[in-house]
């Protein structure tokens, strides 16, 4: 690999930018090669590799870093070389600028050189963050992977997690042993796993559906936990003009499909991501924790940013917390046993969820046409829930729409429609056109009657965040 800094020098004006022109002569001739990584926030975050050889730094960008665990290699791509005065180079190369962006110096040390060829280059790093024997190889051009060829230098790391299946809550009424539980604000969003890598956010539904194109506002929170690697638990939140979570404005971005306005509404009126636990930390998964300390390593994280946040949680007097959330118009806490572990994918005792208003989910059967304005489309929704595996009536929803969404329910009900009833058991009136039981309801309602049918539902929207057979009736509140 030939080391000249003209491909360097020709991208640069010295007269705009800190970085050093490497004009500069260095004066010690024997010692320990030195190398640099420094983590580069510029329109996409990586960092950049950096070895000196044959007076230059030999550079590589990493989009996702210097993996930890020989597992998974992570690419590398070969960019100019850089003069030596780069290995204490940090600061802000300006806007305009190639590579403009912040440069931090993430790690820095020696090196021992093993094997330096056109296609190969093997070291062994001592470093503050960086230890032990690597190598880069090529594999097309100017894209390398870089291989960790030593065992994890922690012994007892844990590959992150692919996927994670929420803890879900019961329904109830505030807990007995009040000085047990930590109470918490239950947003009236839609939940989401967040996976971070690299500076990188995955963002997964409670299906584990891939959610992180319909909210490009949250990307940047993979940013602020760089160098790490993180899974969290959360909601995505849409705020009102009052400040308050609303889950009829998350309808908004929840279905969209137009790109452009997903990125006009991302900007616009973003949506927030409400962290409450954190699940797998840098190797370490903490889901066997209790909850305390899952808590206090999150809060740790410090994760407060434009469209992300941590909200405070409460130990003890949740009867104030609820009288709290409801004077606020929220929908209502969730309670949170201290020593309770976090169980995927498991409905727990240890968490409750106490709430003020009574809304559930039902799953769309069918409708009835309407009357009147409505006459010859969508009067209401014909809807129930599952038990033993089998779709039971539970009433009719016939307020709550506008037009647009009356509409909008009608095309989706074009291509669901089916001749036989979905329900089993009591069934719905004659004038029922059914349809296939995919589609989900958010609903709020006044009871439930002893014959389980919602008194005064009103719809409230779709959600696609959730299975439909996961929709059971819930008479709890």
């Amino acid at each position: 690999m030939a080391s000249n800094l003209d491909s360097y020098r020709a991208k640069r004006n010295f007269s705009a930018t800190p970085e050093p022109s490497g004009e500069a002569a260095d004066s010690a001739a024997e010692r320990t090669s030195r190398f640099v990584v420094q983590e580069h926030h510029a329109r996409s975050l990586h960092w950049d590799l950096r070895l000196e050889h044959d007076g230059t730094l030999a550079s590589w960008a990493v989009p996702k870093g210097i993996p930890p665990d020989p597992r998974k290699n992570h690419l590398a791509v070969q960019t100019e070389d850089h003069p030596l005065e780069y290995l204490d180079f940090h600061g802000e190369i300006p806007a305009g600028q190639y590579g403009a962006g912040t440069m931090r110096i993430w790690d820095r040390g020696t090196y021992e050189t093993h094997k330096w060829r056109d296609k190969e280059v093997m070291v062994t790093f001592h470093g503050e963050r960086v230890r032990g024997r690597y190598v880069l190889f090529r594999t097309d051009g100017k894209n390398w992977m870089i291989h960790r060829m030593d065992p994890p230098e922690d012994p007892d790391r844990e590959p992150m997690p692919e996927h994670v299946k929420p803890m879900l809550a019961r329904t109830g009424a505030l807990p007995k042993d009040d000085h047990k539980w930590a109470y918490e604000i239950k947003w009236d969003g839609v939940r989401g796993i967040a996976y971070i890598d690299g500076g990188r956010l995955r963002l997964e539904a409670r299906t584990g559906r891939d959610i992180t194109s319909r909210y490009p506002e949250l990307r940047e929170l993979g940013r602020a936990l760089a160098g790490r690697q993180a899974v969290l638990d959360g909601e995505v939140v849409a705020f009102d003009a009052d400040g308050r979570p609303s889950f009829q404005k998350l309808q908004g971005r929840m279905h969209l499909t137009s790109e452009h306005a997903v990125r006009r509404l991302s900007q616009s009126d973003p949506v927030h991501y409400v962290v409450f636990d954190l699940l797998w930390l840098d190797g370490r998964s903490l889901m066997e924790l209790p909850y305390t300390e899952r808590r206090e390593q999150l809060v740790e994280l410090g994760l407060s940013g434009p469209t992300w946040r941590t909200p405070a949680n409460h130990a003890g007097d949740g009867a104030a917390m609820l009288e709290a959330s409801r004077a606020q118009g929220l929908e209502g806490i969730i309670a949170k046993r201290l020593d309770c572990a976090y169980t995927p994918g498991r409905r727990s005792p240890g968490w409750v969820k106490v709430k003020n208003v009574r809304e559930t989910d039902v799953v769309i059967g069918g409708w009835l046409p309407g009357e009147g304005k409505r006459s010859g489309r969508l009067g209401a929704l014909v809807v129930g829930f599952y038990e033993d595996g089998e779709l039971k009536y539970a009433g009719r929803v016939g307020t709550g729409f506008d037009e647009a969404e009356l509409n909008r329910l009608g095309r989706l009900f074009e291509g669901l429609s089916r001749d036989d009833s979905p329900f089993s058991g009591r069934q719905p009136p004659r004038e029922t056109h059914f349809v296939d039981p995919v589609l989900i309801a958010h609903v709020g309602y006044g009871e439930w009657t002893q014959t389980r049918t919602l008194r005064h539902p009103r719809y409230l929207g779709l959600r696609d965040d959730i299975d439909p057979e996961s929709v059971e009736f819930d008479d709890s509140q």
